[in-house]
Order: structure tokens, then C-alpha cells, then sequence
């Protein structure tokens, strides 16, 4: 909270910063319900709308386990930006159909739940415990084991690809 007993906003623009990890369990009608410290600030952004679809980067594309949740408002401006790449790129007509074409708006309900489509969740291999993962503007989900899986993997690894790109952020 701030001096004047607001909460501080990632972005002065109303934006909002989700952050930490936490395990939630799959119900048998496939709802989760999201964590309670994340549902005013999901209400206030953007009225319990979220978007939900099969994440494209490079730490988890081909991975089974993992989807990108985002409050509607940030997948709007998602999609704004993928609207203006250029319709004959070929990796731009990719990016299209896989993220777009598997996008599923979901309604978070007063428990603070919302059914997680099947086929995400058979395409990220979502069973009973799944971890949520913020990432400043939105989510990602992913199968408990593929989460603890990659996480080993991480920590493991000795990869500093794009490092230097990253210039003089000090951690």
C-alpha cells in the first residue's frame, strides 16, 4: 500500500503486477479458482474477464504443461499488436493460429473460479494440481510435474542466452 492507503499499480495506466507462484487444484468439472489475493485486483481490471490460451515462447512452446491466462484488457492490446504484423509473414500467420485460434475468453464467478476449456487442458496435460506463475501482465499455468520439471531444468542449466541483451539490469 502507498502513503495514501492505495495499492500500488504496476503501470500508471492501471495496469497490474502479478507475481509469485501458487499450486491450486483443478476441480472435476475443470474450474480453478484463482488465488484470493489476485481476485480484487482481477474484478477491478478487468470485471472477472480473462482470456486463456497455449503460451508461444521459448521456455514453454512444444512443453506440455503450460497456458498463458491474461486479464482481457492486456490480451486486447495482445492482439492489437499481432493484428499489425505483416499477413504474409509466415511466422506471423503461425503466431496468429496458434495463439489466437486457441484463445478462450473464461468469466471468473464470485468464488473466484472459471472453467479452464478442455481442450487446453488436454493440450497442456492439466490433471488435478496446477501452478500459477504471474508474469507482471498476465499468467501462466502449468501442470504441476512439467512446472517442477522445467524449474529443475532452470536451475540446472548454464544457458545465458540473451543475457547481454538485457544490458546493465542489476538483480
Amino acid at each position: 500500500m502507498g502513503e495514501s492507503g492505495k495499492k500500488w499499480n504496476f503501470w500508471d495506466a492501471g495496469g497490474i503486477l502479478f507475481r509469485g507462484v501458487s499450486t491450486i487444484l483443478l476441480d472435476a468439472k475443470g474450474r480453478l479458482a484463482v488465488p484470493t489475493r489476485y481476485r480484487e485486483e482481477l474484478q477491478d481490471c478487468c470485471d472477472r474477464q480473462l482470456v486463456v490460451t497455449v503460451a508461444v515462447d521459448e521456455r514453454c512452446i512444444g512443453e506440455q504443461g503450460c497456458l498463458w491466462l491474461y486479464p482481457l484488457p492486456e490480451w486486447e492490446k495482445l492482439e492489437q499488436t499481432i493484428s499489425k504484423l505483416p499477413t504474409l509473414n509466415k511466422m506471423a500467420g503461425k503466431l496468429r493460429r496458434f495463439l489466437i485460434g486457441n484463445a478462450s475468453e473464461c468469466e471468473m464467478d464470485a468464488q473466484g473460479r472459471f472453467l479452464l476449456p478442455e481442450k487446453l487442458r488436454t493440450f497442456a496435460d492439466m490433471d488435478k494440481k496446477i501452478v500459477l506463475v504471474g508474469q507482471l501482465n498476465k499468467f501462466e499455468l502449468w501442470n504441476e510435474t512439467a512446472w517442477t520439471d522445467k524449474e529443475t531444468q532452470w536451475l540446472a542449466g548454464d544457458d545465458t542466452e540473451g543475457l547481454e541483451e538485457l544490458g546493465s539490469i542489476s538483480f
